[in-house]
């Protein structure tokens, strides 16, 4: 089969599959990036669109400056001009040497806890796209959870919107759930 077919009959599986979930799974992982630094809070919802695609955001410190910058950027495979995913990053602004920080281990791999930042609607993705992602990073907490995603036509694997719910803390989520 090839990459369009089994995409397009992914998203229409995924979509079918999601009608009957009741609560989504959590996928909990920590990064590579360990140390004390705690952030202002914040929570925030982002609703992407192929016009509205890409997405930064400051994240502060505790002691209000401007530390990390949270990215989200749109997936074009081969070349194409529609979007079949969204890759979030989140970089230190003090050592941008250490790339992407959603990262469990810096080596590539399929696990799960190494993935939370790919919103992947492939049904064979390492992260269900409708799963609570929690990432600790350093002493806080990145929480990213897809509350929406919609495909046109329904058969196509292509993403013509995703809502994104953020939440960036400094106690545990999983304590409150």
């Amino acid at each position: 089969m090839n990459r369009l077919g089994f995409a397009v009959l992914a998203c229409g599986m995924l979509m079918a599959s999601s009608l009957g979930q009741s609560s989504p799974a959590t996928v909990y992982a920590e990064s590579f990036r360990t140390g004390p630094t705690r952030v202002t809070e914040d929570s925030f919802e982002l609703k992407l669109t192929p016009e509205n695609a890409s997405y930064q955001q400051s994240i502060k410190d505790a002691q209000g400056k401007d530390r990390y910058v949270l990215t989200v950027m749109p997936q074009m495979p081969g070349g194409d001009d529609k979007i079949t995913s969204w890759a979030v990053t989140l970089r230190d602004l003090r050592h941008s040497i250490y790339g992407n920080l959603l990262l469990a281990e810096q080596e590539a791999s399929d696990e799960a806890k190494n993935n939370l930042w790919r919103l992947d609607p492939n049904q064979f993705a390492p992260v269900p796209i409708r799963a609570r992602r929690i990432m600790k990073v350093e002493a806080f907490y990145v929480v990213m959870q897809v509350k929406a995603l919609h495909c046109t036509p329904l058969d196509s694997p292509y993403l013509d919107s995703m809502t994104v719910q953020f939440t960036i803390g400094n106690s545990d989520p999983r304590a409150s759930h």
